[in-house]
């Protein structure tokens, strides 16, 4: 099958869109990567989503309008992946949406919220979409996050050492994978969600993030910040856990900074980003890990990419891109790995990584502009994945 993935991570960057060539292969999954590309928000959007994310107070209407305008603009984008990508011809769509709530409590998940009607983009491109790819394992008691772990696992299930994969967004998470042992995987805390606050708090909104990480490097860790904000009870609490902008956001970095006497600068971005970097180290020790994969945006900060190395010390740290997933995109082809195995009946969830009782199949499935027709369920559950050159 050829199959589109779309997300917009917690950064609210943009749309990641990707296209794959998926197929089974005894039990193994086969990716061929087609393409990524990366479609911003319209800036009333993006305006919008961030002034409704969390501690801000919100209505219905908003809800309503984010709703519909992430649909049609995931639509867009959809659209995009299909013509571009994929020579107008895919298979199925795969939508994550934005997500606008994960509501943690008392360290367990009692819901998560993603917004984006499904609705538009199979009106828009005439494809099955498969979407809601979070809820099903929260209401087996799960955490919903990370599910990136589903791709990571596979992916790493050769590896024959202690290996993890590490994708930093706005909250940076990370699945290890260690031989003889059960995968775990969890959100280690703030990945550039606080970077990106300072920023922003510096240059009073006109910068969103550390480009290049120039302003981490001009300054001096105020290493006093960072042991207010080290302080944080989640960073304590055993996996599976998970996190989000509900508790690491601009307020919450305002009111570290009061305590430790911090102003904003420089300084405080280079707090946060040592953060970041020392959280991430922290998990890997625990674990052993010797290993290390790493995508998303952080991942082009030099800064927090230096920072993090100079804490991992021996530990291999590369580019996920040299296992095959180009390290922009690799959610967006996760996604359509997600959807793919959902499609043909294969639970995609690892309970050992989000906690929940048991594997569940993920997704709620709109029909196109013609009746679905499903395969049938394969035999064997696939215990790893081979990226494959696209041919």
């Amino acid at each position: 099958m050829i199959v589109v993935g779309l997300i917009s991570g917690t950064s609210v960057d943009g749309i990641d869109v990707a296209a794959a060539d998926l197929s089974l292969d005894a039990d193994a999954v086969v990716l061929a990567p087609l393409g990524h590309l990366e479609v911003p928000y319209s800036t009333p959007l993006r305006a919008d989503i961030l002034a409704a994310l969390p501690p801000a107070q919100t209505t219905m209407e908003t809800v309503c309008r984010i709703d519909t305008g992430v649909g049609q603009e995931f639509a867009a984008a959809a659209r995009r992946g299909v013509a571009e990508l994929c020579d107008g011809h895919a298979d199925l769509v795969v939508s994550h949406g934005q997500t606008l709530f994960h509501w943690v409590e008392d360290s367990a998940v009692r819901g998560t919220l993603q917004l984006g009607q499904p609705a538009w983009i199979a009106e828009a491109t005439g494809l099955p979409v498969v979407a809601d790819l979070r809820t099903r394992d929260v209401a087996a008691g799960g955490h919903g996050a990370p599910l990136a772990s589903t791709l990571d696992v596979l992916l790493l299930a050769e590896s024959g050492r202690p290996s993890a994969a590490l994708n930093i967004g706005g909250i940076a998470n990370l699945t290890v994978v260690r031989p003889g042992d059960e995968p775990r995987a969890f959100d280690t805390g703030p990945g550039n969600a606080l970077v990106d606050a300072a920023v922003g708090w510096l240059t009073d909104g006109a910068e969103s993030f550390d480009r290049d990480g120039l302003h981490a490097a001009k300054g001096q860790i105020d290493e006093k910040l960072l042991d207010v904000l080290l302080e944080e009870p989640y960073y304590a609490l055993q996996p599976p856990k998970s996190t989000g902008k509900e508790l690491f956001h601009g307020d919450y970095l305002r009111r570290a900074c009061a305590q430790a006497g911090a102003e904003p600068g420089d300084d405080v971005v280079a707090a946060v980003t040592a953060l970041t970097a020392r959280t991430v180290a922290d998990a890997c020790r625990a674990y052993a890990v010797e290993d290390l994969l790493v995508s998303g945006g952080g991942a082009r900060n030099p800064t927090l990419m230096r920072m993090l190395t100079e804490r991992l010390g021996d530990v291999s740290v590369r580019d996920s891109a040299d296992a095959g997933v180009p390290s922009d995109a690799k959610e967006a082809f996760l996604l359509a790995l997600l959807g793919f195995l959902g499609w043909h009946g294969v639970p995609a969830t690892v309970p050992s990584c989000t906690g929940a009782r048991h594997p569940s199949l993920l997704g709620t499935f709109v029909p196109g502009s013609r009746p679905m027709e499903l395969p049938a369920a394969p035999h064997h559950r696939p215990t790893r994945l081979r990226i494959s050159p696209t041919t």
